[in-house]
């Protein structure tokens, strides 16, 4: 059976009080559940996924409707396991992810909340899936990237993984990555202040990643002989320039440096970039862009 990725449980349950204060004011009222059905009524509801595509956030769901009500039961679909149906790639219109049971009023004032994250997330996997399908039979692996919305970086992240695709930095904090910018505030001595940055960061931690943004062959070409570089970014290159980096790097046996592609990818251009040889392919798109998946929550009627 499938190991399922870690989720960000703290990131939820953040985004969910959020929700919740949003949602239902500051007295907790669903007035339209409570003026329209009787405080005692239990109500059965089954999440069906819509559309083509990977369903993505089903753990969470759980920790989501206890949020707002504990006596809400999550149970899983006769035959089915999260470790099946997390993840997994559904070919047909209409599935049955999970049903939900608990008291009415509650099903129906979690109901947003859960397909709001259920529908984003899995978009992401969906996109991501799309993309890794397409550079299989290469080297290259799909990566993510910063282009998140605040508060959703984790769960985003966790989508990407789900998704099959590889996740770089998570912030600014956990690895090196001296983009164009960072190089001109450098100024004309740019590979001398380079040099001192991969010096003090490996004495500093010497376990983090040290990557370097280049738009050119000229600047890749005295990137790659530098010490201490663990990837280059080749950042909105065209294939053929690609192919001309990752030949210069085989001739010096630079092979330990990776190379990332990045820039307006897309996936009629992904196969294209994997063919010349890097090893990672950033793609903003995955998590800025992807399409919410249809899903929704289907009452059972009284």
């Amino acid at each position: 059976m499938t190991t399922l990725p870690q989720f960000p449980l703290q990131d939820v349950l953040t985004l969910v009080r959020l929700a919740i204060a949003e949602d239902l004011g500051p007295d907790r009222d669903d007035c339209t559940a409570r003026l329209s059905v009787p405080a005692d009524l239990i109500g059965v509801g089954t999440l069906l996924q819509k559309a083509v595509g990977v369903a993505c956030g089903l753990p969470l769901v759980e920790h989501v409707v206890h949020e707002f009500d504990p006596l809400i039961r999550v149970e899983m679909i006769p035959g089915f396991h999260m470790e099946l149906i997390e993840g997994r790639f559904a070919d047909q219109r209409t599935t049955p992810l999970l049903r939900l049971r608990g008291p009415m009023r509650s099903l129906l004032a979690a109901e947003r909340t859960v397909l709001n994250l259920l529908q984003h997330l899995s978009g992401v996997a969906t996109l991501t899936h799309k993309f890794v399908r397409r550079v299989e039979g290469t080297r290259a692996r799909i990566c993510d990237t910063r282009k998140t919305l605040p508060g959703y970086r984790a769960l985003d992240k966790y989508a990407v993984r789900v998704g099959g695709g590889l996740n770089h930095r998570v912030g600014l904090y956990d690895m090196v990555l001296v983009k164009d910018n960072h190089l001109a505030a450098m100024g004309g001595a740019w590979l001398g202040s380079l040099k001192q940055l991969v010096r003090q960061s490996r004495n500093e931690k010497p376990e983090r990643r040290i990557e370097v943004e280049v738009a050119d062959i000229e600047r890749f070409n005295k990137v790659i002989e530098l010490d201490g570089i663990d990837i280059i970014l080749l950042d909105n290159m065209d294939c053929p320039a690609m192919l001309r980096c990752v030949e210069k790097r085989a001739m010096l046996g630079r092979d330990h440096i990776e190379l990332e592609a990045s820039g307006g990818v897309t996936l009629e251009t992904v196969r294209n970039i994997a063919l010349t040889g890097v090893e990672r392919i950033s793609v903003g798109a995955l998590t800025h862009s992807a399409n919410a998946l249809d899903i929704s929550l289907e009452i059972e009627d009284q």
